[in-house]
């Protein structure tokens, strides 16, 4: 099966992790997939195994947060390849320390990398996605909804991401673009990194029993729904949010 025969797909951030998964996915289906990451080290590893499994794939070296890496990003893929199908902005960064300690650069860093950086990349991919069907899918998290202690950078922009997703959605439509949101909620990547450097982590019956359906999430979950969501098989869905995480954040706990 190859549903996205000939697609060209830009994944940011897909050199590790969950973007790992989607751009392997969708090498898998057929398309010719970009990946853009900061990391070019990851970047090249997983462009040099897509490749060995028969995939077609470049890897373009990309800051998500500078404009003009950004900007470099889409003119080059555009311009070489005519099109752009699909944009998974992917790309995040996390801090946590407390609202004490963090400094306001790291806060501007967090919504410049994990808000402003999709903005961009709509922005200057734009030209070359305008009818023909094109998809955008911006990975959010459940965390635009819920919360842990000295998370507000990464919730912020992240609930930031999901009021784009819509407002997007909306803009684009005349252009015969859907934009859709997919929110993760714990999804084990501990072995989806660069392989040196990959560790499967150690989780517990009681990590997999918080989850309804029994389980920790995989990046593979993720990466499945970004396949049907840019699919015809999604062609009436726009402006939505999946979350994929389990059930949990749909699961009441009380203390004990």
């Amino acid at each position: 099966m190859s549903r996205f025969q000939e697609k060209v797909v830009i994944v940011t951030g897909g050199a590790q992790g969950i973007g790992m998964a989607i751009s392997r996915y969708f090498a898998a289906e057929g398309a010719f997939v970009v990946i853009a990451d900061i990391n070019q080290a990851a970047a090249k590893e997983n462009e040099t195994y897509i490749l060995q499994q028969g995939g077609r794939c470049i890897s373009i070296p990309t800051d998500v947060a500078c404009e003009t890496s950004v900007n470099h990003l889409m003119n080059t893929v555009g311009q070489n390849y005519g099109r752009i199908d699909i944009l998974v902005n992917n790309a995040a960064m996390h801090f946590s320390k407390d609202i004490e300690t963090r400094t306001m650069d790291e806060w501007h860093q967090a919504l410049s990398v994990n808000l402003t950086g999709p903005y961009m990349a709509v922005k200057y991919g734009l030209p070359y996605m305008k009818d023909i069907s094109a998809s955008i899918i911006n990975i959010v998290s459940t965390r635009a909804l819920m919360s842990e202690p000295d998370t507000e950078p990464y919730s912020a922009s992240k609930g930031g991401l999901l009021a784009l997703t819509h407002s997007l959605a909306i803009s684009l439509g005349k252009y015969s673009i859907r934009v859709n949101a997919i929110s993760p909620g714990w999804i084990d990547v501990s072995a989806w990194g660069q392989e040196d450097h990959r560790q499967q982590a150690l989780l517990s019956d009681r990590d997999h029993q918080q989850h309804p359906v029994g389980r920790v999430g995989r990046p593979e979950d993720i990466a499945k729904a970004c396949l049907f969501l840019c699919s015809p098989d999604a062609s009436f869905i726009t402006g939505t949010n999946l979350i994929i995480d389990g059930g949990m954040t749909v699961k009441m706990i009380y203390e004990e």
